[in-house]
């Protein structure tokens, strides 16, 4: 029964809404990789490699010439993810913070974020 209700879920979302829905799952699974001990490689290394992964997709889609976006945009995004695999490198190496990771994630989700319509 859970899994017929998470297939329904996912199929009355819109592309906007599971963006945001997994950009939250990403950026709670790196809050907690940078909570943990150091010594937490896997939890740590898990987290950064999803959000790794995450990003690559984006940027490979932006460099789809079927993509819709802007090319400020599209440019802007294959930028961020290039920063993030770098960042990624150094925080695995025990070099950087998760911190910037997550922030970044945190202003994305901003965009993505249902917006309210005002009541009338």
């Amino acid at each position: 029964m859970l899994k017929a209700y998470a297939q329904a879920s996912t199929r009355t979302e819109t592309p906007r809404e599971m963006e945001y829905r997994l950009f939250g799952q990403v950026t709670r699974a790196l809050m907690h990789a940078a909570t943990v001990d150091t010594s937490d490689v896997k939890t740590r290394i898990d987290a950064l490699d999803w959000n790794r992964r995450l990003w690559s997709v984006l940027a490979t889609d932006c460099s789809d010439s079927d993509n819709q976006l802007n090319n400020p945009l599209k440019a802007q995004i294959i930028s961020i993810s290039l920063f993030v695999g770098r960042h990624s490198s150094a925080v695995m190496r025990g070099e950087e913070d998760f911190e910037p990771l997550i922030d970044i994630n945190r202003s994305i989700m901003q965009g993505l974020a249902p917006q309210a319509t005002p009541a009338p």
